[in-house]
């Protein structure tokens, strides 16, 4: 398999770093970032294209004798205590370039356009890349390299409240200590 650019279609993006480069523990890691989730059913094929992929680095790349499942970019969301990965894979990818971040039309979109957040669904395109080294041993990375807006969904994160749950604290003055 020489080309190991994966193309993934109406995906969920969870962790966007599409602007300003990721960090961690307050640091920056120098580095842009996102997660896509992936449908197990839905998105079967291009799951099965990413496993076949990692099947073959493992072969070419370590001689049959991979990583651990942990220092693979694909996870299984099932693994995961996140609601939305239920059901789900995720993969993480990122760059050390900003990656190309693009609008439905193919315009590129900048961070004030707002067009990006943690569960909206995009069109992705990432390369599949093996590590291995002294300092970080062996590792199956996802390198970013584009996004493109497809669609609206639902927000990840806390869904707030509604102005109903104050109904709980009654209407009256009498509890009011002064």
């Amino acid at each position: 398999m020489q080309n190991d650019k994966i193309k993934m279609q109406n995906v969920r993006l969870s962790f966007p770093s599409l602007f300003q480069t990721e960090t961690f523990g307050g640091t920056s890691t120098g580095k842009y970032a996102a997660t896509f989730i992936l449908d197990k059913k839905e998105h079967a094929k291009t799951i099965k294209e990413i496993q076949a992929h990692i099947k073959e680095m493992v072969a070419t790349e370590f001689k049959g004798k991979g990583p651990s499942d942990d220092r693979i970019c694909l996870k299984d969301g099932d693994d995961d205590v996140r609601p939305e990965s239920e059901g789900k894979f995720t993969i993480k990818a990122s760059t050390k370039k900003r990656p190309l971040v693009l609008n439905r039309d193919k315009t590129p979109v900048t961070e004030e356009d707002e067009v990006f957040y943690a569960g909206c669904h995009v069109n992705a395109i990432i390369s599949l890349w093996a590590q291995n080294s002294k300092d970080f041993g062996k590792r199956i990375n996802g390198s970013l390299d584009g996004v493109m807006f497809n669609a609206h969904g639902e927000p990840f994160g806390a869904a707030g409240i509604s102005v109903d749950e104050f109904d709980a604290f009654g209407d009256g003055d009498d509890d009011m200590p002064f």
